[in-house]
């Protein structure tokens, strides 16, 4: 549904996209990574056609971006970064206002908004001038925008900037749900989120794609796959580690203090976790307040991929 080849965007001598291709299929929640400046809201900018590129093909559901603009146009929701909106106006009048935008009227537009209104929870600040509202329920405000039209495609700048636990949980369900009949793009900096919601992602550094997969795959590239952690009270650990720097099945030991308790990350030679995770669960002696297999952590890739001087 959303097909993107070679694409290259310039800012004077700033490269900011380089030779970026990747496609979107119905069905597909796409986690789009990458460290500030990595041009990720350049690239949507342009799959949206608010910029144009410099070059490559942009193509939404068979039509091209940069011949039918306004064509293309009419398949997406788009959620900007910002969620920019008339500070002015109250939610209710921007979305009847937005729904006028896309075609809609009378009771076609009152079911389009209600329903956006109610997967967004925006009920209780309906009547209120945008630009009191807090950062959340802007946010909010801007999604509805984005749904209103029951697109085919979705492309959000941070979905969940803003929004409290329960906000995001709410939101997170709401993409998931609508993501069996559409095509998704979310950019985000919350891996978290990646990990709850995305079915691949893709991480870009400089403008250049430099990794693309589902989470559990990319996860699996860290160096912490394999690993076991075992989480065990300060007090008298000290102890536990000169025991376990005895083991032959272990190769190296990273320990991370968390208040009371500390997060010790145990790196077994191939093969020797599940004796090291046995041998620990022998030790009568020892408190042992958490202990599992890690299967790899997404952050820890990211930083391999992007992180720099």
């Amino acid at each position: 549904m959303i097909s993107v080849k070679n694409l290259r965007k310039t800012f004077g001598s700033f490269l900011a996209v380089d030779a970026l291709s990747f496609h979107v299929a119905r069905g597909e929640v796409l986690g789009f990574l990458g460290p500030n400046g990595a041009g990720k809201s350049t690239t949507m900018k342009m799959i949206t056609g608010f910029l144009r590129p410099d070059g490559g093909e942009i193509f939404v559901n068979g039509i091209d971006v940069l011949t039918e603009p306004m064509r293309a146009q009419k398949e997406f929701g788009y959620l900007p970064e910002g969620a920019p909106a008339w500070p002015e106006m109250t939610p209710r009048a921007f979305l009847n206002f937005i729904a006028s935008i896309r075609g809609l009227s009378g009771l076609e537009r009152d079911r389009a908004r209600d329903k956006a209104i109610a997967i967004t929870e925006l009920h209780a600040v309906l009547d209120q001038p945008i630009d009191t509202l807090s950062k959340g329920f802007r946010r909010r405000v801007g999604l509805a925008q984005a749904i209103m039209h029951d697109p085919s495609i979705l492309i959000m700048d941070e979905p969940t900037d803003g929004l409290d636990p329960n906000q995001k949980h709410h939101v997170r369900e709401a993409i998931s749900e609508m993501a069996q009949s559409k095509a998704i793009i979310i950019s985000t900096h919350i891996l978290e989120e990646v990990e709850a919601i995305c079915t691949r992602a893709l991480v870009i550094d400089r403008g250049q794609l430099v990794a693309n997969g589902t989470p559990a795959a990319l996860a699996g590239q860290s160096r912490y796959r394999g690993a076991v952690s075992l989480t065990v009270p300060t007090e008298g650990v000290s102890l536990i580690i000169q025991s376990l720097q005895s083991w032959p099945e272990i190769i190296s030991i990273e320990q991370v203090q968390r208040g009371p308790e500390m997060s010790v990350v145990l790196f077994p030679n191939e093969g020797q976790a599940q004796s090291v995770i046995a041998r620990i669960q022998a030790r009568s002696d020892w408190v042992v307040k958490g202990l599992a297999l890690e299967h790899g952590r997404l952050d820890d890739v990211f930083r391999s991929l992007t992180g720099r001087p």
